[in-house]
């Protein structure tokens, strides 16, 4: 294919944009503190690594294993843990844009291109995810392409693209449960065939190639049956989601109360102006009949609506994966609005690129240079950052753990069993010599009052999760955010008396 002047210039946006990307993710990647599902996945990474026997480990808990997978090679070469899997979902995220671009060159054009990929670059919503160790990222990177390739095969109609197509929803469902989302959104995709009334029998091809993308998709999926506890995906998914049957009984109950979530979320997550930009987004794919635009759109609110129905638990990470094409559409109203403008098309442009750079820029400083004084969603705030699951200070407790082991056989307790305690240690831990931990609950475990007999001994909590004794002395104390509804928390190493 000869290289024209008009892939010169979408390789030189995507180029940019990748630079301004990187620009918004990579700096003080392990500032915010580690929070609890980040300990966790990192932890099974490593517990992985280490134990060939244990490589489907997240099965057991009712979570896929893909992103650990991929995690694994990474811990070999970086020495932080944490910042291995931040890294990770930072490029895992660039997938995602490298997406965006792709969609806007395939079947758009080069200013959808730049506004799009500037709306995913910028948007608070996706800076403070692609940070964070998390799998999101990587579902929604699998989710965008998965979109892109069901395009391409209503299309062309081609086994390969299918057999592509089925690898990607594969690795999605891989990642995270709610992958399943692309494969059962694969109908959606039969909106951009132009030609019903007169190749109706090539519906009836592409269904067939769906079908294939469908079978070896849950090919995939069915690789989680060699390792053990494989029925706890959907027993643990019962923890998560309310039955369908739930609709017959309360059918705006939870979905009101998620609606007014949102209301909260977005305009601080995604902000005002890009609120706007994706309702007009939304409004034209309709008014123009753009069969790509409604079917990107479908493929975000489909699945949005359904978890706002169903999910017991919402939290704003758990809709990651549907915001980019959103976003892409915002993208497209704002390339068509500038199609209009005429001779004033570059005064418009700058007043448009400020509206959109102005609240969002100023949230992203304070996510990459102080996260704890962006102003976030409250569920946000108090997960990432005041509550028990926030592990401030985790790392400076194991580094002062170990030097102490450098001379001493080290003993330390832990108030929780699971999660930010003692996962968030443990990470940090992994391999150190003369380090024992003990993992346990909200109190001293008897264990624990033996080992001070020939041991040093400590025990590391959070306030919220255990009251101290006179038997403690406090080693190091490190401060949560305060919040409004809950006692100012903190991560606090105590030592045992002898």
């Amino acid at each position: 294919m000869r290289i024209t002047r008009t892939h010169l210039t979408f390789i030189g946006i995507g180029f940019v944009l990748l630079l301004a990307y990187f620009a918004l993710r990579l700096p003080n990647l392990t500032l915010q503190p580690i929070f609890a599902d980040e300990a966790i996945y990192v932890r099974w990474a490593q517990v992985m690594k280490a134990e060939p026997t244990l490589r489907f480990l997240p099965v057991t808990d009712g979570k896929t294993p893909l992103w650990m997978w991929i995690l694994m090679p990474l811990l070999a070469f970086i020495s932080d843990p944490l910042l291995a899997g931040r890294l990770l979902s930072v490029f895992c995220g660039s997938l995602t844009l490298l997406g965006v671009l792709f969609l806007a060159w395939k079947y758009f054009n080069r200013g959808t291109a730049f506004w799009a990929g500037l709306l995913f670059v910028v948007t608070p919503y996706l800076v403070f995810f692609d940070r964070m160790a998390l799998a999101d990222s990587l579902l929604s990177a699998f989710s965008l392409w998965s979109l892109i390739f069901t395009l391409l095969l209503v299309e062309y109609k081609r086994l390969d693209i299918a057999m592509i197509l089925g690898g990607i929803l594969g690795g999605g469902w891989l990642t995270k449960t709610p992958g399943i989302f692309a494969v059962v959104s694969l109908p959606i995709g039969l909106i951009s065939f132009q030609k019903w009334k007169k190749e109706r029998p090539e519906v009836y091809k592409i269904l067939g190639l769906m079908l294939v993308s469908i079978i070896i998709a849950v090919g995939f999926y069915n690789i989680l049956r060699l390792g053990p506890s494989f029925d706890s995906l959907s027993s643990r998914n019962g923890d998560y989601i309310h039955s369908p049957t739930h609709l017959l009984t309360s059918p705006f109950d939870p979905f009101v109360p998620h609606l007014r979530d949102l209301f909260e979320w977005f305009p601080k997550l995604l902000t005002v102006p890009v609120i706007g930009v994706i309702f007009g987004g939304i409004i034209l794919a309709f008014y123009k009949r753009n069969r790509v635009g409604l079917v990107v759109i479908g493929w975000s609110l489909f699945p949005l609506l359904v978890e706002m129905a169903l999910l017991r638990t919402f939290t704003t990470r758990y809709i990651l994966f549907t915001i980019p094409p959103l976003l892409f559409i915002g993208g497209w109203f704002i390339d068509f609005v500038l199609s209009q403008m005429g001779k004033t098309k570059f005064y418009v442009s700058a007043g448009i690129l400020l509206l959109i750079l102005a609240p969002t820029m100023l949230v992203n400083i304070r996510l990459i240079t102080n996260p704890e004084s962006a102003d976030l969603p409250r569920e946000t705030r108090r997960g990432y950052f005041e509550d028990w699951t926030a592990g401030q200070g985790l790392k400076e407790i194991a580094e002062y753990l170990k030097e102490r082991a450098k001379t001493n056989e080290v003993v330390v307790g832990t108030a929780g069993g699971f999660g930010t305690l003692p996962d968030g240690l443990f990470i940090y831990l992994d391999k150190a010599e003369n380090i024992s931990v003990v993992p346990g609950k909200a109190s001293i475990s008897a264990e624990l009052r033996n080992a001070v007999k020939e041991h040093e001994t400590y025990y590391v909590g959070s306030n919220s999760q255990f009251t101290p004794d006179s038997s403690l002395i406090i080693i190091k104390e490190y401060k949560k955010v305060k919040g409004p509804e809950i006692p100012q928390d903190a991560m606090v190493l105590y030592r045992l008396n002898p």
